[in-house]
């Protein structure tokens, strides 16, 4: 093979390398459910829909607690009927002290 058609390659397998640390860095992905195609396109298109949905629930409500504790209180109260800025304005250090659980 020519010296670019490799150099291509490389460069083109280190950008999925890119996107999939990123997966496990921000959507929390660490394993799939699924080893069909399908099964993974859709694992990572809902990771992302939420990914999404949460920065602009942080965006608009104008939250500073890091994406990672936001999701962190989201799932831990996601059957609890409490308005989203109450819930957020007023979570206990049990939600957001993940280093130092109570």
């Amino acid at each position: 093979m020519p010296a670019f058609t490799i150099t291509e390659l490389y460069r083109n397998r280190w950008y999925a390398e890119l996107f999939f640390k990123w997966i496990e860095q921000r959507l929390r992905i660490k394993a799939f459910f699924g080893t069909t195609e399908n099964a993974v396109k859709s694992q990572i298109w809902i990771a992302i829909s939420t990914y999404v949905l949460v920065e602009i629930v942080k965006k608009r409500l104008n939250i500073n607690e890091s994406l990672y504790s936001l999701l962190q209180i989201l799932s831990l109260t996601l059957f609890e009927r409490v308005h989203i800025n109450q819930l957020l304005n007023h979570a206990p250090d049990k939600y957001t002290d993940y280093e130092n659980p109570k």
